[in-house]
């Protein structure tokens, strides 16, 4: 089992990069390394209250490449291309993935005391195509049928950090990032079936949740003004006009907005300043792609749905502010009620499978036999029958295939869905919205005509991740227990 191990992980297969990777090692033979090592201390410095294990980027991407030989050539030969002459022109496309882990502590672990919150970054290989002499696009000969499984997603770096630490997270990811762009201008020389072949490597980072995004690109945190991580929307414009927004932010923008912000070249006040560089208000650090992360969203209307019922138990579009022990009566109200009728067990915090099952028309009639008036009810079932129009266009992992005729109608869903938000649930959406609500409404058509999908973007393959590591650590604490 050990050597069967050591060719899995990364370090085992020979390889080389045309031109060399700057500031990285030729070495091939490099497995798990401190996450620390790549990172000079100065004299006055903090030592890093962490401990961090990764894979060398290039190393990890060999070994994922290498995984997939056999698809590569299966994918060649089923596309009728003779695989002796198909050595160069390969592309490969990564979808990279992050997420704080909140809690981890051992229970009982004699470990050395670390911060008891962890970050994960992993990555998966989206697709692999070539390009023929002759033809203009490149033909795909590998496509990841399963982008969210925590099988295909692999870890690159593990590390004990709180994700808020902006400093520590940016020392340890430094490196990655450099490696990252290092390979971005350059072409690894792998032998595939036998032969050497060129690929080239486009890295995407979409796996993302907004907290993380916003951290990466230097943005204010989620409950700022500027409502948006891919458009200057403040949040008060987003509840006025939802749907009408296009993409506009990105990571180069960020960093002229960065440099604005730090030198103020038109000596204007704070306020004057926030506004030109639109909430701004770090240095970038990591590239993300301009997206809407599917498991997130969902998440993140799950819980203004919630919201909403409590609401819509207690009346409250006739009332003006309610008591805190009036909406705690509200809530308490719905959690039996979903209880009782849907078997659900509430939940401190929102979770991906709640989500699931609250987003549907059984939880809504349960829900509705709360709602005294049938006005209130039928609007309550309406919006829950639009919203499940929308899901599917951002959660399926190709729309075009899957929900071919929601996706033509998003628009219009979606307009309909926003006047009913803007009219009958005023209350709730008065010169305010949430985050991803605006996402759902506004950015959802655009992003899927640039990438084909939103849900094979997700972050989901990397959450189930966080799920073994939690289960590996609470092995391990068991194993060092102290008698």
């Amino acid at each position: 089992l050990r050597n069967a191990e050591k060719e899995l992980l990364p370090g085992f297969h020979q390889f080389e990069w045309q031109p060399a990777l700057k500031n990285v090692s030729s070495s091939w033979d490099v497995g798990i390394i401190d996450g620390l090592s790549g990172w000079t201390t100065f004299v006055d410095d903090v030592p890093a209250d962490t401990i961090s294990r990764r894979f060398r980027y290039d190393v990890a991407l060999v070994s994922a490449l290498k995984d997939l030989e056999e698809d590569i050539m299966e994918g060649l030969k089923e596309r009728g291309l003779d695989d002796s002459i198909c050595t160069s022109g390969f592309t490969v496309v990564v979808k990279e993935s992050c997420d704080g882990m909140g809690d981890v502590s051992e229970k009982h672990g004699s470990g050395p005391a670390v911060p008891e919150k962890a970050v994960r970054f992993s990555f998966t290989i989206m697709s692999i195509s070539i390009r023929v002499e002759g033809e203009d696009d490149g033909i795909t000969i590998f496509q990841e049928q399963k982008p969210n499984s925590e099988l295909s997603c692999r870890p690159l770096c593990l590390m004990f950090v709180d994700e808020s630490d902006h400093e520590t997270l940016t020392a340890i990811l430094g490196p990655v990032v450099a490696e990252r762009k290092a390979m971005t201008e350059s072409r690894l020389i792998l032998s595939v079936g036998g032969l050497l072949r060129s690929f080239r490597f486009f890295f995407r980072g979409t796996g993302y949740d907004e907290k993380m995004v916003r951290e990466m690109e230097g943005l204010e945190a989620s409950g700022s003004t500027y409502v948006c991580t891919l458009c200057d929307s403040t949040r008060a414009e987003a509840s006025q006009n939802m749907v009408l927004h296009s993409i506009t932010r990105s990571h180069d923008e960020n960093l002229e907005r960065y440099e604005i912000w730090r030198s103020n070249p038109f000596s204007e006040s704070a306020d004057e300043l926030r506004d030109r560089v639109k909430g701004v208000s770090a240095k970038p650090f990591m590239e993300t792609q301009p997206t809407l992360d599917a498991l997130h969203c969902d998440i993140g209307n799950a819980t203004e749905f919630y919201k909403i019922f409590q609401d819509e138990i207690g009346e409250v579009y006739q009332k003006s502010n309610p008591s805190r022990e009036e909406r705690r009566r509200w809530r308490s109200t719905l959690d039996k009620q979903l209880r009782k009728k849907l078997k659900f067990k509430p939940v401190m915090r929102m979770n991906g499978n709640y989500a699931r099952r609250l987003m549907t028309r059984e939880a809504v009639e349960v829900v509705c036999e709360l709602v005294p008036s049938e006005e209130r009810r039928e609007a309550l079932r309406k919006l829950m029958d639009l919203y499940l129009q929308m899901k599917p266009v951002w959660r399926s992992t190709c729309p075009s295939r899957d929900c071919p005729d929601q996706l033509c109608q998003y628009s219009y869903n979606s307009q309909q869905f926003a006047d009913l938000l803007s009219t009958t649930f005023k209350y709730r959406y008065d010169g305010k919205i949430t985050n991803y609500l605006h996402k759902t409404l506004a950015h959802v058509p655009e992003i899927i005509e640039r990438d084909g999908s939103i849900g094979a973007w997700a972050s989901e393959g990397n959450e189930s991740g966080n799920k073994l590591f939690r289960r590996f650590r609470k092995m391990n604490a068991r194993q060092s227990k102290m008698f």
